[in-house]
């Protein structure tokens, strides 16, 4: 054994030299700060809030009430309300955003020739603004002259009331979101796909197997571990709605849309309660924990299986 191999085998046992750790550490160290700034921070300026009682129209947190706000958020109707509301638009999109992505995507791939055109025509609405797709979206809902309203008249059919009534509402934002956030998961697919061997692709064909053939044994399967991913990110995105829901709709009609985030901020810069708005935001938060927990603890489960 030489020294050379002593050496490599020392390094390889005590870890990585002090050197590349300090620069490991150098280079981390801009993320790490702006992580505790902008995320450990708040977290827990927001946990010190909860328990008193802040209001933002008066300067400083307020008087000590301990856990009373977490007790009025649990007992309140209308945060579990605005609570089911998120639930609901989540039921509504992450069908259609986790399967018609990948079923595009699929295909944009067997395309022979111009497959950029597709990335980027199904990409492109999700660079738009909220605001943007709101304001475009709500033109294209107005009665009569909109031209979503008018294209139900085009086959027979009459147009639901898009602001006047619940399912006419959760029907124009589950369509306007759909529309909007389609391409980030279409990407997702198409970079698990072109991971895929094309020699995997030429066996199949030197075995008979065709295109859809390929697709069901070979392309699907091999999309499971990204499918996984793409659902529960979809469901914490979908679980934190706001932006579409308050610009085009406010939460109507009579808060019947309204999500929970939407009722944090109304009660928080609405009604002036900071503390129980930040009280709301936790229990908020440990159930979007709860849920992230949840799922890795079956995706780990299920790679264990595997194993």
């Amino acid at each position: 054994m030489t020294g050379t191999d002593i050496k490599e085998r020392s390094i390889t046992a005590s870890g990585p030299p002090r050197g590349e750790n300090r620069a490991g550490w150098l280079f981390a160290t801009p993320f790490l700060a702006f992580y505790i700034a902008f995320l450990i921070g708040p977290v827990l300026v927001g946990l010190v809030i909860s328990l008193f009682n802040t209001t933002t129209v008066r300067a400083g947190v307020g008087d000590w009430v301990g856990f009373s706000n977490y007790a009025d958020v649990l007992s309140n109707g209308d945060f579990w309300a605005s609570m089911w509301h998120s639930v609901l638009f989540t039921l509504l999109t992450t069908p259609f955003l986790v399967l018609l992505p990948m079923l595009f995507a699929v295909l944009a791939s067997r395309i022979a020739r111009n497959q950029w055109f597709f990335r980027l025509a199904f990409f492109a609405p999700y660079v738009v603004p909220s605001a943007a797709v709101c304001l475009i979206f709500a033109f294209m809902y107005t009665p009569e002259t909109g031209l979503i309203t008018n294209a139900f008249s085009w086959v027979g059919l009459t147009a639901p009331d898009f602001f006047g009534s619940t399912s006419g509402a959760w029907f124009a934002v589950v369509l306007l979101t759909v529309w909007w956030t389609f391409g980030f998961n279409f990407i997702l697919y198409t970079a698990a796909i072109q991971e895929i061997s094309e020699e995997v692709y030429e066996a199949a064909t030197i075995d008979g197997a065709g295109p859809w053939q390929q697709i069901r044994h070979i392309t699907i399967p091999l999309l499971r571990p990204t499918l996984g991913l793409v659902l529960v990110l979809q469901v914490l995105s979908s679980l934190k709605v706001f932006d579409q829901i308050y610009i085009l709709l406010a939460g109507g009609p009579a808060y019947s849309t309204r999500p929970v985030i939407q009722y944090i901020f109304d009660t928080g810069f609405g009604a002036y309660r900071g503390g129980y708005a930040a009280a709301a935001t936790m229990v908020y938060f440990v159930i979007l924990v709860l849920i992230s927990a949840a799922w890795f603890l079956i995706r780990r489960r299920s790679n264990s299986a595997n194993a």
